[in-house]
């Protein structure tokens, strides 16, 4: 038992929200470039990107991780050598891989340091030792590994161990799933997942008289949240404690980060979560999207009630992301980028990098000429009365009356 503060990694689909999540107080970032990662559907980030991203984290004191974690065929390991050059030339600060062909390669063509993927489904101490033979550094642990499973696991192999704490859940094998192969011909394994466990399906109880054919959403798991665990993460000394993510919106990164900093921040100092806050932050966890939460395995393995049998119309949010600020004149305005359309009197906040929500006076709207207008539309730039504490990249959100999608 250690009690160690786990590194926060939180998720980096495009450039904007690497900067998000980094500001919001995550210590890590884990992002893809366009190819060899299993989010092919997320925005990802070109070599240039690649690069401002690293130097943006890297000035913060922060670490930025590059997935490698498809499953690879020999053309694509063709290919992945310059990558990875490229990598070690902007100093990334690791990889996340789940085939020891990729390792191999990595290994052959720079020092970078060599993180498991959670797709390689390494759940025991054996598979650990194999693993760290081979040069891993770091086990991003399978999600059916509960915290006290993984202390072990760290402890025998002297590994770093990684846990997802917080995020949608896969109800396959430690994500290995081939469903969106059959439904969609795109291959979950090589960056094609089409969530297609999340589909209504006909159940036909054919062995069952006395049951019918009902349409149901077996295969759907709920949202794992595991902010009430931080402790036991901290006693098992659990290296790091990882956001799920990377195809979700600035709003989920930058709002799920700060909670996580926050509290991480209070166990540092006082030693315990024995705080009123712990009220504040699960309350926060509402606030943006999502489905109804469970601890999946962390505890105890995950059973029946880690189904989300429900429309995804019933997924929960109080609040939609607005805009984002651009830029923070003290004394005259905030200059924001508007993601989704509002009008003046609409209840916005504004959520700072530190410190709770700070009403937005939103009574006034004008564009970039200086004229009111009466409603936003998204993209545009939009100025409104300066609050004090607003700084570039804040996210401005907006009171919600209906949930909406998210797959």
């Amino acid at each position: 038992m250690t009690n160690k503060t786990p590194e926060l990694l939180a998720p980096a689909g495009s450039l904007e929200k690497l900067k998000v999540s980094l500001l919001y107080g995550a210590d890590a970032v884990y992002c893809g470039g366009q190819k060899f990662g299993l989010r092919a559907a997320a925005d990802n980030l070109t070599y240039d990107e690649l690069r401002e991203g690293v130097e943006f984290a890297h000035q913060l004191d922060k670490k930025v991780y590059v997935v490698l974690n498809s499953f690879l065929h020999d053309s694509d390991l063709e290919q992945l050598p310059e990558f990875i050059s490229f990598l070690e030339e902007i100093q990334i600060d690791a990889v996340i891989v789940s085939d020891p062909g990729v390792i191999k390669t990595v290994k052959e063509n720079s020092q970078i340091d060599i993180h498991l993927s959670t797709q390689a489904s390494c759940l025991n101490t054996h598979a650990a030792k194999i693993w760290k033979s081979w040069g891993v550094k770091r086990l991003i642990l399978g999600r059916e590994v509960s915290i006290e499973e993984a202390g072990a696991i760290k402890k025998s192999s002297g590994l770093e161990v990684e846990l997802f704490i917080h995020g949608s859940m896969c109800m396959a094998y430690s994500g290995n799933c081939v469903i969106s192969n059959y439904t969609q011909g795109r291959d979950s394994n090589r960056g094609g997942c089409a969530h297609s466990c999340r589909f209504e399906y006909s159940v036909d109880f054919k062995n069952w008289e006395s049951v019918e054919t009902r349409k149901a959403y077996f295969m759907s798991s709920k949202d794992l949240n595991g902010i009430a665990l931080l402790e036991e993460f901290a006693r098992h000394g659990i290296d790091s404690v990882k956001i799920e993510g990377r195809m979700k919106s600035s709003l989920y990164a930058g709002s799920v980060s700060k909670v996580y900093r926050e509290a991480l921040d209070y166990y540092k100092e006082k030693g315990h979560f024995y705080s009123e806050q712990m009220k504040d932050w699960e309350a926060e966890m509402n606030k943006f999207s999502h489905r109804a939460y469970t601890e999946a395995s962390l505890v105890e393995k995950a059973g029946e009630d880690s189904i989300f049998d429900e429309r995804q119309s019933a997924l929960s949010q109080d609040y939609v992301s607005a805009a984002e600020v651009v830029e923070a004149i003290e004394g005259e305005h905030i200059l924001l980028q508007v993601r989704k359309a509002f009008v003046p009197g609409d209840e916005l906040e504004l959520l700072p990098f530190r410190g709770p929500a700070v009403k937005l006076n939103s009574e006034k709207i004008l564009d970039i000429s200086n004229q009111e207008i009466e409603k936003t539309r998204p993209t545009t730039l939009v100025k409104v009365p300066y609050t004090k504490g607003a700084q570039e990249l804040n996210i401005v959100r907006k009171k919600s009356y209906a949930a909406n999608n998210l797959l």
